[in-house]
């Protein structure tokens, strides 16, 4: 099972940008997608985005512009840049693993955007 330890979140204020970092403790073997994941206070969590091993990314359509993932290839992290922030933003934020032989979540990073 993969590892992952997200960071970078916290108590922010509007605008501006924040970026999360997801790092995992070896990127699967074969095909696999890294994700983003948020679950604000009392919704269900939803996914945000998602990463390739190629580098494809897809976007949940209400982030879409204004959050942008990537991933370095030379160490397995993967990250997640929130542009404008907006208290809307506010969930605790979560990386996950999806590969063939392994569906792993990390614990989550907060992050809270006052208005």
């Amino acid at each position: 099972q993969v590892q992952l330890v997200e960071s970078g979140g916290g108590l922010v204020g509007s605008g501006g940008s924040l970026t999360l970092s997801c790092q995992a403790s070896e990127y699967p073997l074969g095909v696999y997608v890294m994700a983003w994941y948020r679950q604000a206070p009392g919704k269900e969590r939803e996914h945000v985005a998602d990463i390739s091993k190629s580098g494809i990314t897809k976007y949940n359509p209400a982030v879409e512009g204004r959050f942008t993932t990537s991933r370095n290839n030379a160490r397995p992290t993967i990250f997640l840049q929130m542009d404008r922030r907006d208290p809307e933003f506010t969930a605790v934020y979560y990386c996950r693993t999806i590969a063939a032989d392994d569906d792993s979540w990390g614990q989550g990073t907060q992050v809270i955007v006052s208005s």
